[in-house]
């Protein structure tokens, strides 16, 4: 008989405690049907998204893999916890365990750090024999990934697209990053082949879209041209993200929109120089922002924008002309952070030099409330500053403007209507201190 293996990715508590829980997930992770594609033949694998499904406590799994991302850690901690006291091996990973190892031993019998591609067969055998450890770690060399088994997802409540990855790690050092932070500038790319067998495996299933994983897709040029080319052969549609210095090179633009992209996101982070330079992203020039956002959307691709607040540079006043920006340049779907000195990065390690953790309570983070003390407000007015940006961003008003009152209204109307929905259904969740984000 077959032992089973149960693999959870949790969703966050809402402020007031309550699971945020949603019809349906279009953001899809990848790291369970990889996981479950990386399990040899020796277990069964059930996949759990708790964002659209109850976590099954009495399963008859008596391995339990729990991913940690972002402000679900809270609620990583607390499945795990309650695994354990059924009696059940829990095993935790995902990036916040990767930046925050030693907390996370406290709740996992055994914990994964990094990528799981050279360690996850190891830890299988070892529990099977009764010696798992209680760290693995292994630094990747190569991106090889066998197929991820995306046929567990079908039946589940999710979108109209699969993700797909092409590479790991990113070139920029962004002191705020956890990427940064995991790869130190470390990029691996999988080989085309591999990604083209993923695409089509997503097709072969009934689905016509996907997302392409990489945090900087066009940083090698030639490699993007020669999958752009494969990609165009499949006639998918499909979204990336990627650095807005893109617009530099409109030839890039035009084979990457010809293949069938059609929305790139964008960490754009801040409107101010002096707070780009601060996150040491001081390559982006936040007064060319509007001239390459027009670049790009001439070419036939939406756009998706993440920026963070509480920066250096930032002041009450530029965060007000951070919600201009957005509507002035008809940003499609904006979603905004309060920069948050995550444990593990370079930013934390500044902030605690500096004396300006102003919350220790790591638990707390959540991205939406300040937790260090900015330079030129108080936190308490960062945070009321934040929730005012994305209440006047998603003002009907705004989201009219920033959807249906632009040229692309006419070139792709169920597209800007689309987004003009998604709009809609964010700003109801705004309302109730629920952010816009990726589960």
């Amino acid at each position: 008989m077959k032992k089973k293996i149960l693999l959870i990715q949790p969703t966050p508590y809402d402020s007031g405690g309550a699971l945020i829980k949603k019809d349906k997930l279009y953001f899809v992770g990848l790291a369970l049907p990889l996981l479950a594609a990386l399990t040899p033949p020796e277990f069964e694998v059930e996949l759990c998204y708790e964002t659209i499904e109850d976590v099954p406590f009495d399963t008859d799994a008596e391995l339990i893999g729990i991913s940690s991302m972002g402000h679900a850690v809270i609620r990583t901690i607390d499945i795990a916890k309650k695994f354990r006291e059924l009696g059940k091996t829990v095993v935790l990973g995902g990036y916040m365990v990767s930046l925050m190892p030693e907390e996370a031993q406290k709740y996992g019998d055994s914990v994964m750090i990094g990528d799981s591609e050279e360690t996850w067969g190891e830890m299988l055998e070892d529990y099977l024999n009764g010696t798992l450890k209680k760290v693995y770690k292994k630094k990747l060399t190569e991106l090889k990934t066998p197929l991820p088994r995306y046929e567990l997802l079908l039946g589940k409540k999710i979108g109209n697209f699969l993700p797909v990855q092409a590479g790991r790690g990113c070139p920029k050092t962004c002191s705020f990053c956890s990427i940064y932070c995991l790869y130190r500038g470390q990029y691996l790319k999988r080989e085309i082949s591999e990604v083209i067998r993923d695409i089509k495996r997503i097709r072969e299933l009934g689905f016509r879209q996907f997302l392409l994983l990489d945090d900087n897709i066009f940083s090698d040029r030639d490699y993007a041209v020669k999958l752009c080319a494969e990609i165009k052969k499949l006639k998918m549609k499909w979204m990336t993200q990627c650095s807005i210095d893109i617009a530099k090179d409109e030839e890039l633009l035009e084979i990457i929109s010809k293949s069938g992209c059609y929305v790139l996101s964008f960490g754009l982070e801040s409107i101010t120089r002096e707070s780009l330079v601060s996150m040491n992203k001081s390559w982006a020039d936040p007064d060319k922002y509007a001239e390459q956002i027009r670049i790009i959307r001439r070419h036939g691709i939406d756009i998706s924008t993440e920026m963070v607040v509480g920066a250096e540079g930032d002041t009450l006043e530029s965060i007000q002309n951070t919600a201009d920006f957005i509507a002035d340049n008809h940003i499609a779907v904006p979603r905004f952070y309060i920069l948050t000195p995550i444990p593990g990065t370079k930013f934390f390690d500044e902030m605690q030099a500096q004396n300006r953790i102003y919350n220790t309570d790591i638990y707390s983070y959540n991205g939406c409330e300040a937790v260090h003390i900015p330079k030129n407000m108080t936190p308490e007015e960062l945070t009321k500053a934040y929730w005012d940006l994305y209440n006047k961003v998603y003002s009907v008003r705004c989201i009219i403007k920033r959807t249906l009152l632009t040229s692309s209204v006419f070139r792709r109307p169920f597209q800007a209507f689309f987004y003009f929905f998604v709009n809609l259904f964010y700003r109801k969740q705004i309302k109730k201190g629920i952010v816009p984000n990726i589960i």
